[in-house]
């Protein structure tokens, strides 16, 4: 879907002249490489959620902190909207340019800075992949905990914007969790400094304001992450069930048994078969849901914690229950997680990934509540969860090029969404809301509460030009969208499945 927005948060637009933009800036900073053409344009046109298209007006790409503080000093005495992007696998449009804006790439700041093993630390630049930060701290016996699935590919800078999480947040945490300083320009090009190295610091929590901002207050240009210590051992139990509500009230079992697992993921029927016809891990494919639960620690701790694990799932209804041999299976049990959302890929022409988070023991209703979207749709939904702390990641199949099934997938997926804030949670737990679920904030927040968002945004960016039109809706959107608000666990929508 080719999409065209400029949306400032009183509507008003700025008119701007790409050419006389484009003059400013090399003329501010020469060495700067500014792309402009069309057809170097087009790579940058969408991140991870490529349904949602933009040309960009510019595309700016920095190697020096002095090349992107003149850019925002620049574009701020312009007027010009600065939209930062990292590696662009974001998956709710954060990273979407704007027509008449310029898109700051920070992928060329991708630099190690240090890794200081005394004190499990490592300074980073927003550019680094977030498993090349584990890479480098590998030698000393430490790792960085949050692994998103994309952490191959996907860059720091990025996961703090969105604070993302990964199969193993339910133990150790979200990035903010797991960060402890961040350098960063404000648009005026001002840099601050938010957090230190200890463990606290003075003054309001900016740190944490921070993570998850999507690029709405600052641009972050250093990092500052806590490392920790390799687990001495880690072990996975693979649970099979044959009904995806027993999976679902499994997850809650094993937290109230005291346990904490390292992760704790869950499969259903088709993301299984997608993932094992494309990794072969070794998946029950007759399987109507699995769970992963991964124990680390000390050897005999793990073994202990094994063993009250097995009885939980027993007692829950697992038909079968696998611990990996070795260390190779246990890589290859977690590869078919990893890779669910490329091997569901293969299945259908397009998919739609959604990001909502419930309270764990609402898995089981929510599950069926999807489920009866799915039937009512005609629309397969794959389901794979960081089930331990009930974050969801659905996943529509459609076909874009039949009539009406992209704009079908999206109201699917909304609806998911709304189900979530019902059931007491979140529209989503670390991919951001973007471009992609701003109406269904309008469901999540009140108006004093959207207020005070933008009240927020404003004492960091007046002008509004860091990726306006994005996380944030208007009063106005909401009241366009029917200003959807949930009132004693009630949705105001009778076509959505009741529990």
């Amino acid at each position: 879907m080719n999409i065209h927005f400029d949306e400032r948060l009183d509507g008003e637009l700025t008119v701007i002249d790409k050419a006389e933009v484009l003059a400013d800036l090399q003329n501010a900073s020469p060495d700067l490489i500014l792309l402009h053409r069309e057809e170097d344009l087009h790579p940058f046109e969408c991140d991870g959620l490529a349904a949602y298209r933009v040309l960009p007006m510019l595309v700016a790409m920095p190697e020096t902190f002095e090349q992107v503080q003149t850019l925002l000093k620049r574009c701020h005495h312009l007027g010009v909207p600065v939209v930062t992007r990292g590696a662009g696998t974001g998956l709710s449009g954060g990273a979407l340019p704007l027509e008449k804006g310029v898109l700051l790439v920070m992928s060329r700041f991708s630099k190690i800075l240090g890794v200081d093993p005394d004190a499990r630390l490592a300074r980073v630049q927003p550019g680094v992949r977030n498993l090349a930060i584990s890479e480098a701290a590998a030698p000393y016996g430490l790792y960085y905990a949050p692994d998103p699935s994309s952490q191959i590919a996907c860059s720091i800078g990025g996961n703090v914007a969105e604070n993302a999480g990964g199969v193993h947040c339910l133990k150790y945490g979200l990035t903010v969790h797991n960060v402890m300083r961040l350098d960063i320009l404000t648009i005026e090009g001002e840099p601050m400094t938010l957090g230190s190295e200890a463990l606290d610091a003075p003054g309001f929590d900016l740190l944490a304001l921070m993570n998850g901002s999507e690029g709405m207050l600052g641009v972050v240009t250093e990092i500052t992450v806590k490392l920790l210590p390799k687990p001495e051992t880690a072990k996975v139990l693979m649970a099979s069930f044959d009904d995806v509500e027993k999976a679902g009230r499994a997850v809650g079992d094993i937290i109230a048994a005291g346990i904490i697992p390292g992760g704790l993921e869950m499969m259903d029927n088709l993301a299984i078969r997608a993932a094992e016809d494309f990794i072969r891990a070794g998946y029950p494919v007759d399987a109507e849901a699995i769970l992963l639960c991964e124990l680390d620690g000390v050897e005999e701790d793990v073994n202990d914690d094994c063993a009250t694990v097995r009885r939980v799932l027993e007692a829950a209804g697992a038909t079968d229950i696998q611990q990996a041999r070795d260390d190779a299976e246990r890589a290859k049990f977690w590869a078919g997680r990893k890779n669910a959302f490329p091997a569901v890929g293969r299945m259908s022409p397009d998919y739609y990934c959604m990001d909502g988070t419930i309270p764990r023991r609402e898995l089981p209703r929510v599950l069926k509540g999807i489920a009866a979207l799915s039937e009512e749709s005609g629309l397969r939904v794959a389901n794979v969860f960081h089930a331990g702390d009930g974050n969801m990641h659905p996943l529509i199949l459609f076909d874009a090029n039949q009539e009406g099934e992209l704009e079908l997938a999206e109201d699917v997926g909304g609806k998911i969404l709304e189900l979530c804030v019902a059931a007491g949670g979140s529209i989503t737990g670390e991919h951001g809301v973007g471009r992609e679920k701003i109406n269904q904030m309008c469901s999540q927040f009140k108006p004093d509460e959207l207020t005070v968002f933008h009240a927020l945004k404003a004492a960091f960016d007046p002008k509004r030009l860091l990726n306006p039109g994005k996380n944030i809706p208007t009063l106005a959107r909401c009241a366009e969208f029917g200003a959807m608000h949930v009132h004693n666990n009630e949705l105001p929508h009778p076509e959505l499945p009741r529990f």
